[in-house]
């Protein structure tokens, strides 16, 4: 663990951006944690605290902040990101790109609000997780969460009740499931809210990740009506119902993913796009072998700055359930020896490269899920809902603020005098670079004190007690 002796540089300069969001005192609380998540390895708020060597407050007064502050996280969210449109670099651009995910934040015990078993597949197993939603921007110069929101689970009773009310039937035979075997009952009223779920009286009962994804989508285009930006996400949100809900209710152009079991219509009905994949290749194959034009060709796109090559298929097809479509089918090899991935999307005369560039903008909320579980993004120990709400939105500001830093150049021409270190433009990065300044910040409290008369002993006395607790 570093001491801190001061709030970092890069919390001291944004903080002001959220001080309408805070009390006086909860304003200090405010950058007392920020700083916390951006300096300690320990990203509970007992390891946050416990930085502090000088302004040495309880514990019990950060997490009650925490739990009981009403700060809202709708106003510190919009407060971020007018941050983050005031600098050209992290302002919202025309070629933009939003992108959907979500990711487990994964828990030992089942004694959070709102905790759920969930299957964790990048672990193959279940495991007791809250399941967090997330809007994602990203272009070549930065990328940022945009907006988020929890999933809860549903209450049984609570969705039994609503049905009823309104007006949607239960098979009487299905009532012994209720104590019989309560997760078939529970899957069971699940399967009937499913189909009328976009009735408002029914919609209200659940919300899936789905309707949240939705529900995030139309607050973003509510709030920016001229910027058209396209959505992308991976094959679990590429439903049908999300697509049309995108296509003509958003009118907002949308670059999905396709797993290889989806259907296409061909001349002779409809097979797997896997299958179709397999074929096309084959004549690749013998196009090139007869030296006709191929029918994957190659293609280039600048992704981040940096040159990317493809060899794609690109093609109007009807898929089923989906409608018509414009399907993109991509290598990477030229050979065409590695796994295809299948995209599709709304605007049929777009071409491979737009489509390619713009799905290649959704692997950035997956470095974020990454990096801001490096941040703290699932190490709350809080239990309260709405703390842990505030507790991931202060995540996400956090991870704005290093993303935010790499374009002030007001904020990189102090750091870059404070102390002269190769400065880097990657969150992992500032966040070693605010330790390094901590550091340095620490020992120039050692060697002030030294000079003004104190012993060692007297100096570090705080100092060691604070590391070794």
């Amino acid at each position: 663990m570093l001491p801190l002796v001061e709030i970092p540089d890069i919390v001291q300069h944004y903080a002001p951006f959220f001080a309408s969001v805070f009390s006086p005192e909860a304003f200090a609380q405010f950058q007392r944690y920020v700083s916390g998540l951006i300096v300690s390895e320990n990203k509970t708020v007992d390891g946050i605290n416990r930085l502090f060597v000088i302004d040495v407050r309880n514990q019990s007064s950060l997490n009650r902040w925490l739990n009981e502050s009403p700060f809202s996280v709708a106003a510190l969210n919009r407060c971020r990101l007018a941050l983050l449109g005031s600098l050209a670099g992290t302002a919202l651009k025309a070629k933009g790109v939003l992108s959907l995910d979500d990711t487990l934040l994964t828990h030992y015990g089942e004694h959070f609000e709102k905790i759920a078993y969930l299957y964790d597949s990048s672990r193959g197993c279940y495991a007791w997780a809250h399941n967090l939603v997330n809007l994602h921007y990203s272009d070549d110069q930065t990328d940022y969460p945009i907006n988020f929101k929890l999933w809860e689970p549903a209450e049984a009773d609570a969705v039994e009740a609503g049905l009823k009310e309104a007006g949607i039937p239960l098979r009487e035979s299905k009532y012994a499931l209720k104590q019989s075997a309560p997760k078939k009952w529970h899957t069971y009223l699940m399967g009937l809210w499913r189909r009328p779920q976009h009735r408002p009286q029914v919609q209200k009962l659940y919300r899936s990740k789905l309707l949240i994804g939705e529900e995030l989508l139309s607050q973003f285009f509510s709030e920016h009506p001229h910027l058209k930006l396209p959505v992308t996400f991976d094959n679990w949100y590429t439903q049908p119902a999300f697509c049309r809900f995108l296509d003509k209710r958003l009118k907002v152009p949308y670059v999905g993913t396709l797993a290889g079991d989806e259907r296409v219509k061909v001349a002779q009905g409809e097979i797997p796009v896997e299958e179709l994949e397999h074929h096309l290749r084959h004549q690749h194959h013998q196009a090139l072998y007869r030296g006709d034009p191929p029918l994957f060709r190659k293609l280039s796109i600048t992704y981040k700055g940096q040159k990317e090559t493809y060899y794609s298929y690109c093609k109007t097809h009807r898929i089923h359930n989906f409608g018509k479509q414009r399907l993109v089918l991509n290598h990477q090899e030229a050979d065409l020896s590695d796994a295809a991935t299948f995209f599709i999307s709304n605007q049929l005369n777009w071409q491979a490269g737009g489509i390619t560039r713009i799905r290649r903008h959704r692997w950035p909320v997956e470095v974020y899920h990454e990096e801001g579980k490096a941040e703290g993004l699932d190490q709350y120990q809080v239990r309260d809902f709405d703390a842990i709400y505030r507790h991931i939105a202060l995540v996400a500001l956090t991870y704005s603020l290093l993303r935010a830093v790499s374009h002030d150049k007001v904020l990189l021409h102090k750091l870059q005098h404070s102390i002269e270190t190769k400065l880097g433009g990657s969150a992992a990065s500032w966040c070693r670079h605010t330790q390094a300044q901590a550091l340095w910040s620490l020992a120039s409290f050692i060697a002030t004190a030294l000079s003004q008369g104190q012993t060692l002993s007297e100096v570090m006395k705080p100092l060691v007690t604070a590391v070794a607790y």
